[in-house]
């Protein structure tokens, strides 16, 4: 098992020795520690701010306020991780979770400038029996960053937990998220789109580890690459002893629009229990040549044909999206990268 991440520890740095970072090798870029980043100012209130709601906020790997949010009811919160740095490192620590039968919506955005810096955040999300829990992430970040995204789930009984996450890359970006499910009527769904070109990376891992039975989960991964892009998926669902019921799907689809693009797919199902519905199906291809065809021959440019297909491609998981002003927002920041 790989040590726990920590930039103040270079003997902690992952490599593809480690079977979980294998295509995302950390110390082949980072090999000493960063020097702290300096203390940074918060500009405008991020791609969410229309959407309301409070706003827990860190820059620099500072607290701007208050480090934790707790749901009593329904709420909204804009969880902001910005970074303002140039060649240096910081960590985030961050909690939020929903009581008992509430409702939280995670408004959450990871906003990049300057260059060359190195992020780690490490977010713990937690649902009580009964609650709910809506996760929506954009990532947007320089080409010459190293960023690490680590959420940790923990739900109670008959919780729900959806997340959509949608990124462009950078040098090295990896978005990991775990979750401990209960089983017992809980239900997760975990989407997520990257988008990368040039020289980006953009790595989804995942795990939904089911402990008992019952319980839900569904996921849908979309990629697209261009130049030398580079795109990773993980996804790995595991069904424990005694987990019957499970009812639990994964797909992951990537499209490739350059002979330099490379995905690396690996999604993993783990069934140790009986009486359960599981699959998972994986695609990796180029863009429908008899598509672009047709749309060419009804008068479409050959460029505008592809970011339309790109575009319908993508938005499958953008539609799977509940909360409509979120939805709309995301719609559009995707189709300002198209």
């Amino acid at each position: 098992m790989t040590t726990a991440l920590d930039l103040a520890n270079p003997d902690t740095f992952p490599s593809r020795r480690d079977e979980d970072w294998k295509y995302s090798d950390v110390r082949r870029l980072l090999r000493t520690m960063p020097p702290a980043s300096p203390v940074g100012v918060v500009h405008g209130g991020g791609p969410f701010f229309e959407q309301g709601g409070d706003a827990l906020t860190f820059i620099n790997g500072r607290a701007v306020g208050d480090d934790h949010f707790t749901a009593f009811g329904d709420h909204v919160v804009r969880l902001r991780f910005v970074s303002e740095a140039s060649e240096t490192g910081h960590t985030v620590t961050a909690t939020v979770g929903a009581r008992r039968n509430s409702k939280l919506i995670i408004l959450e955005s990871h906003e990049g400038a300057g260059s060359a810096y190195v992020a780690h955040n490490r977010l713990t999300i937690a649902a009580a029996s009964g609650a709910e829990i809506v996760r929506i992430v954009l990532v947007d970040e320089p080409a010459d960053a190293l960023s690490i995204t680590q959420a940790s789930v923990t739900l109670g009984a008959g919780a729900t937990f959806s997340q959509t996450v949608l990124t462009t890359g950078a040098k090295l970006q990896r978005f990991e998220t775990r979750v401990k499910h209960p089983g017992e009527g809980t239900r997760v769904r975990i989407d997520g789109a990257y988008l990368v070109e040039e020289s980006r990376h953009a790595d989804m891992t995942t795990e939904v580890d089911h402990v008992g039975g019952n319980g839900e989960t569904d996921q849908l991964t979309k990629g697209v690459v261009r130049d030398a892009g580079r795109g990773v998926f993980q996804g790995r669902i595991i069904v424990r002893e005694g987990a019957d019921g499970t009812d639990a799907r994964m797909g992951h689809h990537a499209l490739i629009t350059s002979d330099r693009g490379e995905v690396d797919a690996k999604p993993e199902l783990e069934i140790y229990a009986d009486d359960v519905s599981c699959a998972h199906g994986n695609t990796v291809g180029a863009l429908d040549e008899s598509a672009l065809f047709y749309m060419e021959q009804r008068g479409i440019p050959a460029d505008e044909a592809k970011v339309l297909l790109t575009e319908a491609f993508l938005m499958e998981v953008v539609d799977r999206i509940g909360h409509e002003g979120a939805r709309e927002r995301v719609r559009a920041w995707l189709m300002e990268r198209l």
